[in-house]
């Protein structure tokens, strides 16, 4: 859970951060409830879920839509 967490985190950087950024931090919450070996992939997942929240939120607010995209 804890790679999965991290990768999920990664991916959100760049599409579905609604979606698959709370997924990484669920993912990551879990993992380390449950004593994971990987505790440092974990809280990189977790960092990255919120990351995928904050990146977001920041370009939401650029331009007042619910959805976003590069091209401007």
């Amino acid at each position: 859970m804890a790679v999965a967490s991290f990768v999920l985190g990664l991916l959100g950087l760049l599409v579905l951060n609604l979606f698959l950024g709370p997924v990484a931090i669920v993912l990551a919450g879990i993992a380390l409830w449950r004593g994971t070996t990987r505790k440092g992939r974990a809280l990189l997942g977790l960092g990255l879920g919120v990351a995928d929240l904050v990146v977001l939120a920041v370009l939401v607010s650029a331009d007042n839509t619910l959805s976003w995209g590069l091209a401007g």
